[in-house]
């Protein structure tokens, strides 16, 4: 799906164990890899300047990712001093990447409206994906287990599809990355909310099928992904993280409906506080 992947480490987010798992990264279809840390100007000087201790010991740290280097592979490390928000959007230029990784903080809607984000204001500014993962999900991994997921970082993808200009986004997206020859996999899920005040018919379900998800899915299917696709009642949000742990997935895929305007209240940026999964989110240009 991805060629060229930006890995963002504040060393604390569990993905700097990624350094020794490049060979499995590449297996996915990557053929360049750059790991990135940002240090933090000091302030306890006049004129604010890198930490050359903390640089060192970043660099150190990434060591690792040079070594067994498979043959037509590019990996570069890059510890770079300044604000984490310029440094990752310019280091993803300079290598032309084609999607970022990175950890998120843990925050709610409040502590993100107070305080900010570096995730949020990035899915305001970046122009390329971004996949967030939970620190506790890489932290947790053993080292056999961590092996097999850097393999299918991208493989299986769940899609909340409810035929908006966001989802018929996000699946045009994935049918302009498709790599036929790889094993990709992709689930639709839509849901119909039982809260409202009137239900749909088992003939307007079969309708809403027919209509929007099986289109969609002979698209992907044409673009060599195989497809699955599924209806669900119920609360939209609860529903597709439940169908995230009933498939077997390696991400959900969003597109926010309010564009890339960062990650005001909606479907996208709940599902992103709120799942354990990682969330592959695609910005809509401007």
């Amino acid at each position: 799906m991805f060629q060229r992947i930006l890995i963002c480490t504040d060393f604390t987010d569990g993905l700097q164990r990624l350094v020794n798992f490049v060979p499995q990264i590449a297996t996915g279809g990557i053929k360049q890899i750059v790991f990135l840390h940002v240090v933090p100007f000091r302030e306890d000087v006049g004129v604010p300047k890198p930490d050359a201790e903390k640089v060192d010991r970043a660099q150190k740290r990434f060591a690792a990712a040079l070594n067994n280097i498979p043959s037509g592979i590019e990996v570069k490390t890059e510890v770079q001093p300044g604000k984490a928000i310029d440094v990752i959007l310019r280091a993803a230029k300079t290598y032309n990447c084609d999607v970022i990784l990175m950890g998120t903080e843990s925050r709610n809607a409040l502590t993100e409206k107070l305080f900010g984000s570096t995730t949020a204001e990035l899915s305001q500014r970046s122009t390329i994906p971004l996949m967030t993962v939970r620190p506790q999900l890489i932290s947790a991994l053993t080292a056999e287990e961590l092996n097999l997921r850097c393999q299918h970082l991208f493989r299986g993808l769940l899609v909340p599809y409810d035929d908006s200009t966001a989802s018929k986004h996000t699946v045009s997206e994935l049918v302009r990355l498709a790599q036929p020859e790889t094993d990709q996999l992709c689930y639709l899920c839509r849901v119909v909310d039982e809260g409202g005040r009137y239900e749909l018919s088992q003939a307007e379900e079969d309708r809403l099928v027919s209509e929007t998800l099986k289109p969609t899915q002979a698209k992907l299917q044409a673009a060599g992904i195989k497809t699955e696709i599924e209806l669900r009642r119920g609360n939209a949000i609860v529903q597709i993280l439940q169908a995230a742990q009933d498939k077997d997935v390696s991400a959900i895929a969003i597109t926010s409906n309010n564009g890339n305007r960062g990650f005001v209240p909606s479907f996208a940026a709940e599902l992103l506080r709120r799942s354990v999964h990682p969330v592959l989110f695609f910005p809509i240009p401007c």
